[in-house]
């Protein structure tokens, strides 16, 4: 079960404008939003280091599991988790579907980017 409201990942998928601040060590604060490409599996919300695992803001999600997103206009309160194993190839197939024909779509769904996917999930039931 998602707590993302299908319309609410709906213009997430449409809107290409997913900046991702996990917090910083103090757990209040975030660092600077990055913009990163997203996409929506099975109701589900990832995203993919495109440096990989040495990617900064990767790091931080993963030591903090929690940050907010900034995502077709609110800023929104989120957790951060690695993404299911079994999932990888049909994020792959979303981040083709989205970005074809794109510079970097080759790299997004390689290996280095793809040990560095992340499922993002509200820490709230989100409606609109």
């Amino acid at each position: 079960m998602t707590l993302w409201d299908p319309v609410v990942l709906k213009e997430i998928w449409e809107s290409d404008d997913l900046h991702i601040a996990p917090f910083r060590e103090d757990g209040a604060t975030t660092g600077t939003p990055t913009w990163i490409w997203s996409v929506v599996v099975d109701g589900r919300l990832f995203v993919r280091a495109y440096n990989g695992r040495r990617s900064r803001w990767y790091r931080s999600a993963m030591t903090q599991h929690a940050g907010q997103i900034t995502a077709a206009g609110p800023t929104i309160e989120v957790s951060f988790a690695p993404a299911d194993p079994e999932l990888q190839d049909d994020i792959d197939a979303a981040y083709r579907q989205k970005h074809a024909g794109d510079y970097y779509l080759g790299h997004m769904v390689g290996a280095g980017s793809r040990a560095a996917t992340v499922e993002i999930t509200p820490r709230q039931t989100l409606e609109r």
